[in-house]
Order: C-alpha cells, then structure tokens, then sequence
C-alpha cells in the first residue's frame, strides 16, 4: 500500500491561513469598537458638561436671566473674573479645554428666553481624519 506524503503538511498551512485572517477580521473589528467608544465617551462628556453649565446657570438664575454674564462665544477667552457667573463659566470653559480635544463653548440666549450650550471638539480619532476636519458638535437647549 502506498502511503501518502506532506499531505498532513498542506492541511496544516490551509488552516494557518484560515486562521491568520480569521484574526486579522477580529483585530479589525477591536479597533473600529476602539475608536467608537472613544467617540462616544468625548459625546457623554460634552453632555455632562452642558448639564454642569446649565446646573451653574440654574443656581444663579438671577444673574443668568437678567445680565450677559454667561453669554460666551466659541472665540471669547474668559478671565476668572470677580463675579460668580464669570467663575462659572471660566471653570467650565476650562473643564472643556481639559476634558475634550480642542473642545470649546458657547452659551447664548433664544429670544423665547431659552439657553443654548453648544459644544465643539475634535474628533479626529474616532473619525479617522486630519486633525481639525472632524469637529463635533454637541447642542442643547433648556430654560432656565
């Protein structure tokens, strides 16, 4: 009878080969859930930020309602200030700039008397683009 030979051998490297790109899909699919938690994660931190903003703003409503105190631009460079409402929104500006990559502010005032936080920030690593062409942006819109 004859036996054969290297057929064992061939098995062997079929299954390698199987098994090298059944990995490389699993390693794929680790990444892509990498990048969406990130992106995911930077999106609750803006919406917990927002709320802090609006909570700072809710415990002064004095102020909030009745001058611009809080009122801040994307391009506004708050200073600390004397007064409450600019150290509120001086630590949330600086609570962004920690929190988010390139994150940024605004609150602003509809004329119906709501208050719109909006938030911007970076999100290159979720997106898988250049630096600065993945801006995200959170809004939120609430009475005071």
């Amino acid at each position: 009878m004859r036996r054969q030979q290297g057929f064992s051998m061939l098995e062997v490297l079929i299954t390698m080969i199987v098994i090298s790109v059944g990995l490389l899909g699993i390693a794929g699919l680790i990444m892509t859930n990498l990048k969406t938690n990130h992106s995911a994660y930077a999106r609750g931190q803006a919406t917990i930020l927002a709320n802090d903003i609006v909570d700072r703003m809710r415990a002064n409503r004095a102020v909030a309602q009745a001058t611009t105190k809080y009122v801040v631009n994307f391009a506004d460079k708050p200073d600390k200030g004397t007064s409450v409402a600019e150290g509120d929104v001086f630590a949330w500006r600086t609570a962004l700039a920690e929190t988010l990559k390139d994150g940024k502010g605004s609150i602003a005032f509809t004329t119906a008397g709501n208050v719109v936080v909006t938030i911007q920030w970076d999100d290159a690593r979720a997106k898988g683009v250049a630096l600065g062409q993945a801006n995200q942006q959170f809004v939120q819109e609430t009475r005071l």
